[in-house]
């Protein structure tokens, strides 16, 4: 069963790649389809979740998953958010986005520094579809004052994890995968993405 993510950014690809290899899913990028990214113009997660899966099913003729995420900081009032992949003015400068963010929060404390991954993946079956498939995680934490580790992408080097001590780009990537943001939501969407694809 083909289906499209709805996105080029190849962390996101392999880590969606790895929680469905055990389904019956052939998981491509848009880009392999030539398709570029649609304006990101919605004012939540799920919004623009939904008009990327809707650009790449009605561009490619597959079902398309959409897949929106970032990082919300409490002190920041929920930045980067919507806007973590650019945060820093060029989409997809992982070292430029967390300089940003760490200058940002140079001077909060340790107990000021909670923060949360956020992903909202929606599933449509065709450009059209009426009823998307809407699935939320989130992973909460807070922000190092230093990147460490050297796993994951984007805002993992930032990212400490509590309940387990270590940062996000420590973590085994199997460990990781199961307990992300993304792990979370892709784990609720799975037991209906059989048949939402039938």
């Amino acid at each position: 069963m083909k289906l499209v993510l709805a996105s080029g950014n190849r962390g996101k690809l392999v880590e969606l790649r790895e929680l469905l290899s055990d389904l019956d899913i052939d998981l491509h990028a848009q880009s392999e389809f030539g398709v570029s990214d649609v304006d990101e113009t919605g004012l939540s997660f799920v919004e623009n979740a939904i008009l990327k899966a809707r650009h790449a099913a009605r561009a490619t003729g597959l079902p398309a998953l959409g897949d929106d995420s970032g990082l919300c900081v409490d002190a920041l009032d929920g930045a980067p958010g919507l806007y973590s992949a650019r945060y820093a003015g060029v989409h997809g400068d992982a070292a430029a986005n967390i300089e940003k963010l760490l200058h940002a929060m140079r001077d909060a404390p340790d107990e000021a520094r909670t923060a949360r991954f956020v992903c909202v993946l929606a599933l449509l079956r065709h450009a059209d579809d009426p009823q998307p498939l809407i699935a939320e995680g989130v992973w909460e934490g807070r922000i190092l004052h230093a990147p460490r580790g050297d796993g994951g992408f984007g805002y993992d080097p930032v990212f400490f994890d509590p309940e387990r001590g270590q940062g996000a780009a420590e973590l085994d990537a199997a460990i990781k995968s199961r307990i992300s943001h993304r792990g979370v939501a892709l784990a609720r969407l799975r037991a209906r993405l059989h048949e939402a694809l039938r």
